[in-house]
């Protein structure tokens, strides 16, 4: 495996992820474009570092061989929302798109993990077009609110600080932020109307503005 040419096998993997960047955020603009409000707010991606891949694989004992069916995330997106109700119209908006297939969801949601995790999970299996023909990639995709989206952030660095072994103490409080969290992410749902109505009175001030300067 030490031979392995890391450039070349993860090529397809970042294709697929600059691609779908480039597609998912395109959805935004055309929201912007009909002065509406967006589901998604901003799209992140990223191929997983050698390091990690190799790490995974060691872990979840899976063959050399294998990677491109059984380890999922090698290549990743994000796609971020104000609201939870976004992420169902996100969900919706993915199902009817054909220049992918869904082939695995899993809502942890609705079924939070036990750390207070939440996150909705998408793999997508994305048909690559390279110069030795079509590779369909694994693509994970997470949408998530802003919320959620920043507490994963904190529980992710604190999971590396202590590798893996969180003391119970640093748990329990992780756990009563994924609540705040959630709390956060209903209240703002309840404000929703007042907020994307005060949105909708800056994206008109930004028109008129464009238009005065044409």
């Amino acid at each position: 495996m030490q031979s392995m040419d890391w450039d070349q096998y993860l090529v397809p993997y970042q294709i697929a992820v600059d691609e779908l960047k480039v597609k998912f955020k395109a959805i935004r603009k055309q929201y912007k474009s009909q002065n509406d409000h967006s589901p998604i707010e901003f799209v992140t991606g990223r191929v997983k570092p050698v390091g990690s891949i190799l790490e995974k694989a060691k872990r979840k004992q899976i063959p050399y061989d294998k990677l491109s069916t059984e380890m999922q995330d090698i290549a990743g997106l994000r796609i971020m929302c104000q609201f939870v109700d976004d992420i169902v119209h996100v969900l919706e908006l993915l199902h009817h798109r054909t220049d992918f297939k869904i082939v695995e969801e899993r809502n942890y949601i609705t079924n939070q993990k036990e750390s207070g995790y939440r996150s909705y999970h998408l793999i997508l299996e994305y048909p690559v077009q390279t110069i030795h023909g079509e590779f369909p990639t694994l693509v994970e995709v997470q949408v998530r609110t802003l919320a959620m989206n920043f507490w994963a952030t904190i529980e992710h660095s604190l999971n590396y600080k202590y590798d893996g072994d969180m003391p119970l103490e640093v748990q329990e409080r992780l756990r009563r932020a994924a609540e705040a969290a959630f709390l956060l992410d209903a209240e703002m749902s309840q404000l929703r109307v007042e907020i994307q109505d005060a949105q909708q009175v800056f994206r008109d001030k930004e028109m008129n503005v464009q238009t005065d300067q044409d």
